[in-house]
């Protein structure tokens, strides 16, 4: 049967895929590489280039290349590049044969159909640029489907769940955002509001401002007034973007990018993640409008979708899951490589139109969140037992993410760094996994110097941690076995042991010591006081939950045992408190799991 390609041609970076013993693989280039950069340009003897050679190129001869050739899909424009000018879909053209001679030497075949895939937002005109662009690069191309249609392919290849799914699709020059409708194996797109000059391109440049400013500031020159300059500039800050998706800082180093007074002038700053998603928070409240926007259209409230996927690799951000979780109460779904699941379902779109089987795609992923336990903000108090994310569940692996954390005390000599896996806010209901004590720390530091927090988890489920105390360069790490399978339902010593510790003073007294890492870097740290009542009052409402379905001789026992808490609580009794507390936690966690 013959092969159809699945193509992704994106606006900063396209892909190709096929479906192969039923299954979705994306091709590699003779580099190894998945991903083609959607950049086109001349050398100096007029040869082509198509991909990471005219991406290099950009950085000496702007003038010969180009990208983001698909914000002007559509349009009658010219693209000139060194003598000549060529249209949007000769330049798309160039990328797509390019992605066909891949496959073709990749399959050892020649291939001449293809499903692409469009923005669902796309109007006729763009949709038939795209589809010319494929006939120039010599596919028939069998269909052109919209991006979110493709991503839900790859998840739900040819399921029979009814579902409702909202694709947030982020990608590196475009957004959008559709409401879609599965149900009995067809999709629909019920929705659809974006963005057509809204992506990480825009990030890119915002980033760009920033350190060009700060870099004017201090050598009074102006990066972007030199081509080559602005060039190199825009793909370091580009590169940075993409370390602060899993690392709390980076730095961006160019040596001799500019000169003034015949003294050369390197360029080295550094760059929190806080800082730059402060850059882009205002572009990404554009996207959360435009979510808005395709709910309403759809006639759905949030709580009706049932799944929200992320697409496109500025989606990686996590300050874009933490926004969409807020607006929209789900936690979004980044299982797949959101640089990859579009051509990936464009290939799974083109099996079926072949008549081809195709299953399930498997990733292997994070199944609970790992964390630390630290000082900060739980429910309006402030507490030592708050459950810092660093891993997120459902991340794919293998996974590296780091964090910064704040000393809580002036001259604190050691940070104590206890590694959690749960979901919970508090990390005391979650499973404690491992732990290391990070020594020695500068005996004249003030409380607030930072301590940086990285974890890497591989496929094996082997976590390493370690923590380095950013001032001095500090750092010791620690390897825990099987980090991934350890979670399981508390047993009734541990129980005993985490309720114990919520009620004793000693609890209250290790608040704020130099063994503890702060989330934030707070003026002050307040008193703990109400926190441990706070707990109580949580296991009183889970079990009054629990009670409505509860077994007749399970529901008297769980009265009894509320009533004994509530009255050794009011009395002050706390070692009565803890042993009825640490009873009725065990009912609670049995009746849970029955």
């Amino acid at each position: 049967m013959e092969t159809i390609l699945g193509i992704d041609l994106g606006t900063t970076n396209s892909v190709v895929s096929v479906i192969q013993d039923g299954k979705p693989i994306v091709l590699r280039d003779g580099a190894g590489s998945y991903i083609l950069p959607s950049v086109v340009g001349f050398d100096q003897a007029g040869r082509l280039l198509v991909g990471q050679e005219a991406r290099n190129q950009a950085l000496l001869a702007p003038e010969r290349t180009v990208k983001s050739i698909k914000r002007q899909m559509g349009d009658e424009t010219k693209t000139t590049l060194g003598d000549q000018q060529y249209s949007p879909q000769e330049i798309s053209a160039m990328i797509l044969r390019t992605l066909k001679e891949r496959a073709e030497r990749s399959l050892g075949q020649p291939l001449s159909k293809a499903v692409i895939t469009v923005p669902a937002f796309f109007k006729d005109k763009q949709r038939q640029a795209t589809r010319e662009a494929g006939e120039l690069a010599g596919l028939e191309v069998i269909r052109i489907i919209n991006e979110p249609t493709a991503a839900s392919l790859t998840y739900e290849p040819h399921t029979e769940k009814n579902e409702r799914l909202l694709v947030y699709d982020l990608g590196g020059g475009t957004f959008d955002v559709s409401i879609v409708q599965i149900e009995r194996g067809v999709v629909e797109v019920l929705s659809s509001h974006g963005d057509t000059h809204l992506g990480g391109d825009d990030f890119d440049e915002l980033l760009f401002e920033y350190v060009r400013e700060q870099f004017q500031d201090e050598y009074g020159v102006d990066l972007s007034e030199s081509p080559v300059a602005r060039s190199r500039l825009l793909q370091a800050v580009e590169e940075a973007k993409k370390r602060l998706s899993e690392e709390a800082f980076t730095t961006i180093a160019e040596e001799f990018i500019a000169t003034k007074d015949a003294t050369s002038l390197n360029l080295n700053m550094e760059i929190k993640r806080l800082d730059y998603e402060d850059l882009i928070r205002p572009l990404l409240d554009k996207t959360i409008a435009c979510v808005d926007a395709a709910l309403e259209d759809a006639k759905l409230t949030a709580k009706q979708i049932d799944r929200v996927i992320l697409v496109g690799g500025s989606s990686r951000t996590p300050l874009v899951r933490q926004i969409l979780m807020d607006q929209l109460q789900h936690e979004p779904h980044l299982e797949i490589d959101p640089d990859l699941c579009v051509a990936m379902g464009a290939a799974v779109q083109g099996a079926l139109i072949a008549g081809v089987d195709v299953g399930p795609v498997l990733v292997d992923i994070t199944p609970h969140t790992l964390g630390i336990r630290c000082v900060g903000d739980l429910h309006g108090r402030y507490t030592n037992r708050l459950f810092s994310p660093v891993i997120p569940r459902n991340t794919p692996l293998p996974a590296t993410r780091s964090e910064i954390y704040y000393t809580g005390a002036d001259g604190q000599e050691v940070a104590q760094i206890e590694v959690y896996q749960g979901e919970h806010d508090d990390a005391t209901f979650n499973e404690q996994v491992g732990e290391l004590l990070l020594e020695g720390l500068a005996d004249d530091a003030e409380a607030g110097s930072e301590i940086l927090v990285r974890f890497r988890l591989d496929l094996d489920g082997i976590l390493t941690v370690a923590a380095a105390e950013r001032d001095t360069g500090l750092e010791k790490q620690v390897t825990l076995e099987n980090a991934i399978t350890r979670f399981r339902a508390s047993s009734r010593e541990e129980a005993k042991a985490k309720l114990a510790a919520m009620f004793s003073d000693s609890n209250a007294e290790a608040f704020g010591s130099e063994s503890l890492l702060s989330a934030a870097s707070p003026d002050a740290v307040g008193d703990d006081d109400g926190a441990e009542a706070s707990l109580v009052a949580e296991l009183l409402a889970k079990a009054r939950r629990l009670l409505a379905n509860a077994p007749s001789e399970d529901a008297d026992e769980m009265r009894e045992l509320i009533t004994a808490l509530q009255e050794a609580t009011a009395s002050g009794n706390t070692d009565r408190a803890v042993s009825i507390a640490d009873q009725l936690s065990d009912l609670v966690f049995y009746l849970e799991d029955a």
